[in-house]
């Protein structure tokens, strides 16, 4: 499972990924090339996070 988060949701983020994968996950930031193809999974902010069990 892996969520793009920005700063404000990433709160959300770890709440839902502890509730659906049951586990503690790694919170990484995001790339500046990363920062440039996607969005925040909640917003169409660009993410600071990715929240992955990878």
């Amino acid at each position: 499972m892996k969520i793009h988060s920005c700063e404000t949701h990433i709160n959300r983020a770890l709440d839902e990924f502890v509730a659906k994968e049951e586990t503690f996950p790694s919170m990484e930031p995001i790339t500046e090339g990363e920062k440039l193809s996607t969005t925040c999974d909640y917003c169409e902010v660009p993410p600071v996070y990715l929240v992955t069990n990878i």
